[in-house]
């Protein structure tokens, strides 16, 4: 029996589930370099050298931790959630703790043999990084204008806001053209880039958040498979002879590829052909118009798959070759 372990990830601690020929165990470590090191010296102290490591693909909580086991010379393998809870379904799993969550991923594992996991190669990374930190200045410029804009009366609290944001405002500006001159500046994002931009509803700045967000395209077999890591696969729901409730998105999966979508698929909607199409045949099935719009998000994220797989501009007359379709 291979040596498997099974990791549920928190903002701030790892449950670990352990398979080996000794039995289970189990042990909560923290999620940091510290908690990471913990991990190696219990995996010594139990004479295990090498495991394969499951965890789901849940947010950026889980990178640190993926990308540190990777470097130490164990199997990683990142699962998208809705895999998982499939699985735990088809085991009549109910209970829903952090411990029997990190012990059905390592069941899964044991069973499933998932696809094993790489980490982005440097230039993705670093993009990554860039478009990370890019929409945490904006959310902290947001927060600060909203302060500013609520009534505040505090002559020194209205000084100290305004030179507040016109710091964030030179940092976003400064993170922008970083992200701008790092990406036509890199052969690869370059090229993908212009792929991006020839779809219409994504610009400059959606194409690099979708390249930092989505990594290497090639790790991902068809489209919906890249929908399904976005947490954009849809989710119906049954039971007896009732089939008529809502469907609706997983949400099970990058919530950061998720949320640079939205906007796109606005704007998409008016001026892509393709989506635009799709939008007006789900208006006249009557359907919610936050359903219409995750559909037209699914549907974009196809097309941004197409294109980058055929290496092809977008053209709305090959919707069915580069498998555009939702």
């Amino acid at each position: 029996m291979s040596n498997i372990l099974g990791i549920d990830v928190s903002k701030d601690k790892l449950d670990l589930i352990l398979l080996s020929e000794k039995g289970k165990s189990h042990k909560v470590i923290s999620n940091d370099l510290a908690g990471f090191k913990t991990l190696d010296q219990w995996l010594i102290s139990r004479h295990i050298d090498q495991v394969h490591v499951c965890l789901e693909a849940t947010g950026q909580y889980g990178d640190a931790v993926s990308e540190y086991l990777y470097g130490q010379g164990h199997d990683v393998s990142v699962v998208n959630p809705t895999r998982i809870k499939r699985y735990g379904e088809s085991k009549l799993h109910r209970n829903k703790t952090d411990k029997a969550d990190a012990d059905l991923i390592a069941e899964f594992c044991l069973k499933e043999k998932p696809a094993l996991w790489e980490p982005l190669n440097p230039d993705l990374k670093h993009l990554r990084a860039l478009v990370r930190r890019l929409i945490d200045l904006q959310a902290n410029y947001r927060q600060e204008e909203s302060r500013l804009s609520s009534g505040e009366k505090d002559a020194w609290v209205i000084q100290d806001l305004t030179v507040h944001l016109e710091y964030l405002k030179a940092c976003v500006e400064a993170t922008e053209a970083e992200i701008q001159n790092f990406t036509k500046g890199t052969p690869d994002l370059k090229a993908n880039q212009e792929l991006l931009v020839s779809i219409p509803g994504v610009g400059e700045k959606t194409s690099a958040r979708l390249l930092g967000e989505i990594g290497e395209v090639s790790r991902f077999e068809n489209a919906p498979q890249l929908a399904a890591y976005a947490g954009l696969n849809p989710k119906g729901f049954s039971s007896g002879s009732s089939v008529h409730k809502k469907t609706c998105i997983s949400k099970q999966g990058r919530s950061e590829l998720r949320a640079c979508l939205y906007m796109p698929a606005i704007v998409a909607m008016t001026h892509n052909p393709v989506i635009r199409a799709l939008k007006e045949r789900l208006q006249k099935k009557q359907l919610p118009n936050m359903a219409i719009i995750a559909a037209c998000m699914r549907k974009l994220l196809h097309i941004v798959y197409g294109v980058l797989k055929s290496r092809k501009p977008f053209d709305p007359e090959y919707d069915r070759q580069f498998n555009y379709s939702a």
